[in-house]
């Protein structure tokens, strides 16, 4: 029965009585009961196995708790916005299992969303132990009914694009410049992601050219800073060093390995960027026939 847009449904076999909120655009429900969601990306860019997201799924499915399964977060941000502000509007306690923390959070960020005092359980590095654990010591959740709903993007291409953390970003244009395909604006040295769904899948050039790590590939298969992981912070010694030249010697060397590994970025960022291009032409070629 509905009343006032709510549907008070009554359990048979507890007695107990639920209200649920029916948000009709999106077809979100919520157990008023309940503060806690938990939202599990299931990826578009498969980051991880088949088989470890069959083991998150079974888990997550035996915990008492209201359960999102997102086909891709990465275009559900894009393309779902609603969604997103109704899930922030209605939990208390966010629990994601998805990819790395940092990626996360920018993507929200870029597309002007939030969720309040979200947690990220990040299935890249974890372990589904691990991932239980977490659940269940930190997040105190027990084995319970779970109420389940699938959530769709709605994208017919790939959500394959850059996301800017932008405490990071210098607006040094360098990505613009070396993007092929419009997904920059770097207006008044501003630089902005304004046609994300134009970049080429698969390409994360332009990030391997980043000069302080700014750029992120959520979907990058690949882990590190580029798909997400913090940036690495050189660690810094209180000793005090008396040979100067000892320490002049150190730092050439360090700065010589730091060359050798930017060059070896820049000359993958070529070949990804060059492989883009010809998939790009070839594409044009086939249009035209």
């Amino acid at each position: 029965m509905f009343v006032n847009g709510f549907n008070f449904q009554e359990d048979l076999l507890s007695g107990d009585l639920y209200f649920w909120f029916i948000y009709t655009e999106l077809g979100i429900w919520l157990n008023a009961m309940s503060k806690t969601c938990i939202l599990f990306c299931k990826c578009g860019g498969s980051v991880i196995t088949p088989e470890k997201s069959e083991q998150i799924k079974l888990l997550l499915g035996s915990l008492a708790a209201d359960l999102y399964q997102l086909d891709d977060f990465c275009g559900i941000v894009l393309n779902r916005k609603d969604f997103i502000r109704e899930i922030d509007r209605k939990y208390e306690q966010k629990i994601m299992v998805a990819c790395y923390p940092r990626a996360i959070r920018n993507l929200l960020e870029q597309n002007d969303l939030a969720l309040s005092g979200l947690e990220v359980l990040n299935f890249r590095e974890l372990s589904v132990q691990e991932i239980e654990s977490k659940l269940r010591n930190d997040f105190a959740l027990t084995d319970g009914k779970t109420r389940g709903m699938t959530v769709e993007s709605g994208l017919d291409v790939p959500a394959w694009y850059p996301v800017i953390d932008q405490p990071l970003c210098i607006d040094c244009g360098k990505c613009f410049k070396f993007c092929l395909f419009g997904v920059y604006t770097f207006g008044g040295k501003q630089l902005k992601v304004v046609n994300p769904l134009a970049c080429k899948n698969n390409c994360p050039a332009c990030g391997r050219n980043c000069p302080t790590s700014a750029i992120i590939f959520p979907r990058l298969k690949e882990n590190g800073v580029l798909a997400g992981a913090e940036p690495g912070i050189e660690s810094r010694t209180k000793e005090v060093v008396a040979d100067s030249n000892l320490i002049a010697t150190l730092n050439q060397r360090s700065a010589l390995r730091r060359n050798i590994f930017r060059t070896g970025l820049l000359e993958q960022a070529e070949a990804e960027r060059k492989k883009a291009l010809e998939e790009l032409k070839n594409l044009n070629k086939e249009s035209q026939n």
